[in-house]
């Protein structure tokens, strides 16, 4: 997956905004101000950090090689995903929804309804 690929899927979700609190070379992606997702449009391969359930994190390292702990993340949480072009174009989609979802579930709900 592009880096241009990868941030108009990221983008494409409902209150998306892009940032680089971390400097220009890294974009993070947030919802209601938490983030989500974040990536370094030069690194190759692309590497992309998203959130996720604990137990289905270690289910997908598991089952799959490019993905990995999240790198500087809590490792609990947070998984790396290395687009190399191993991973399917779908289970990238999804897992980047399932980050959103947790995300956007865990804002409050005076957060999630200004949102709406």
């Amino acid at each position: 997956m592009s880096p241009a690929a990868l941030s108009k899927l990221l983008l494409s979700l409902p209150h998306v905004v892009e940032d680089t609190p971390f400097g220009p070379e890294t974009l993070v992606q947030k919802v209601g101000g938490k983030m989500f997702a974040l990536y370094s449009p030069g690194g190759e391969p692309l590497r992309m950090n998203l959130k996720c359930d604990p137990a289905r994190a270690l289910e997908l390292r598991e089952q799959y090689e490019s993905i990995i702990p999240g790198y500087h993340m809590n490792k609990r949480h947070w998984n790396t995903l290395i687009l190399d072009g191993s991973l399917p174009a779908a289970l990238v989609k999804e897992l980047i929804e399932h980050s959103y979802g947790l995300v956007f579930a865990s804002l409050s709900k005076k957060v999630r309804e200004s949102l709406s």
